[in-house]
């Protein structure tokens, strides 16, 4: 557990958040897994990680990985609730997959508008000349 004095943002690995918060979490950032919160849910507590920053009972930020175990790592949900945005939430999150993930041999995320900058100064950089594929189901790319 991490905690930031200045805020008292904590930062845990627990897995027993209530789902109203990870929706209103996920709403306020206005991401379309909100529309299906059995599956984000589910998605969530089976993630190989997932770590949440909390501002006393609220829930302010959210992080996930998938991986092998081993070798790769893919990130793809880093949210912080829009109130919270521009403190240290994001970085923190990052900072407690990187003590877990850092020394794999990939670590993989989509990033796009604004969250490649943020991407950028947590140590991602673009790879290569690849583009990133997908089928997609949400709506707000």
């Amino acid at each position: 557990m991490t905690e930031n004095k200045q805020m008292r943002i904590t930062i845990s690995d627990r897995r027993d958040i209530d789902l109203e918060k990870i929706i209103d979490l996920y709403k306020a950032n206005q991401w379309s897994s909100a529309d299906k919160p059995t599956e984000l849910y589910n998605a969530l507590k089976n993630s190989h990680s997932l770590f949440s920053a909390w501002d006393k009972d609220k829930l302010v930020g959210i992080g996930n990985a998938i991986s092998d175990g081993h070798l790769v790592v893919y990130y793809p949900h880093l949210l912080v609730h829009p109130d919270y945005q521009g403190k240290g939430i994001g970085q923190m999150i990052v900072e407690k997959m990187q003590e877990k993930y850092g020394h794999f041999h990939m670590q993989m995320l989509t990033a796009d508008g604004k969250a490649i900058d943020f991407y950028q100064k947590v140590g991602f950089k673009r790879a290569g000349q690849t583009e990133p594929m997908w089928i997609y189901k949400g709506d707000e790319h």
